[in-house]
């Protein structure tokens, strides 16, 4: 039997993939990390699936259960909060699951990112303006960040910046952007995006963090810096251009 990794979205049940959806009705077990699923989510699980909490589990104790289902005959949804690929642990329970012979399907799902840049009504990279967008986190409690993966590296080329895990260490980050993109540089916040308590601020690198506090903001947010989020004047794709050649263009498939 095979284990689902399936990107459970940002936080809004309908905003997982039809794909996630319908392999969560299919699969007799379903793990779940409790403190982030809303119970919208968890009602495409069959009625009679097992549903396992995994918020006080161990590393080991969740891929035991993933191995015990698929020894038992079972199909097992993986739920993770946003997409699999991004801050999920996934490679850690993969590692595991392979000596075992598990097999094992990601299904990806609408990054946090992704969903808070809808909720700004911004598009990340604008002509002219900005073309990246890097995804990171800050370094406290959690593990250590590679030694060349520092705020102030990615901050020397001046790109989009994308910020997890950060909410509250803002002040510190903040602080620290400042001094290669500038104050004035535009910065947003986005918390809970797409589920209740929805929340968003706006501002620059000299006053987002005491917009955030104020907010109380504190969990599942997502801080954006660069110049891509006022951007205004810029020129229009050359994609859509009226002297882009499109006459020598290859037909579509």
């Amino acid at each position: 039997m095979t284990v689902y990794f399936i990107g459970a979205g940002p936080g809004a049940a309908d905003l997982i993939t039809v794909r996630g959806r319908d392999l969560l009705a299919r699969c007799q077990v379903c793990l779940y990390p409790g403190s982030m699923t809303p119970t919208d989510l968890l009602a495409y699980c069959a009625p009679d699936a097992g549903r396992v909490d995994t918020a006080n589990l161990s590393l080991d104790e969740i891929t035991a259960k993933l191995i015990d289902a698929h020894r038992s005959g079972h199909d097992v949804a993986r739920l993770c909060s946003g997409d699999p690929s991004l801050y999920s642990a996934v490679a850690e329970q993969v590692r595991r699951l392979e000596p075992e012979g598990v097999p094992y399907e990601m299904v990806p799902g609408v990054p946090a990112f992704a969903a808070s840049a809808a909720v700004l009504g911004r598009e990340l990279t604008v002509p002219g303006i900005g073309q990246s967008l890097v995804i990171t986190r800050a370094q406290a409690r959690s593990t250590a960040m590679p030694d060349t993966e520092t705020l102030e590296n990615f901050a020397r080329t001046g790109t989009t910046l994308a910020l997890h895990l950060a909410i509250n260490h803002i002040e510190r980050v903040t602080e620290e952007l400042a001094g290669h993109y500038g104050e004035d540089c535009p910065a947003a916040v986005v918390a809970l995006a797409s589920q209740p308590g929805e929340t968003v601020v706006r501002g620059t690198l000299a006053d987002i963090a005491g917009q955030a506090r104020a907010a109380g903001m504190t969990r599942a947010a997502t801080i954006f810096v660069g110049r891509v989020l006022a951007a205004g004047g810029f020129p229009d794709s050359f994609l859509y251009s009226s002297t882009r050649d499109r006459a020598s263009q290859p037909e579509s498939l």
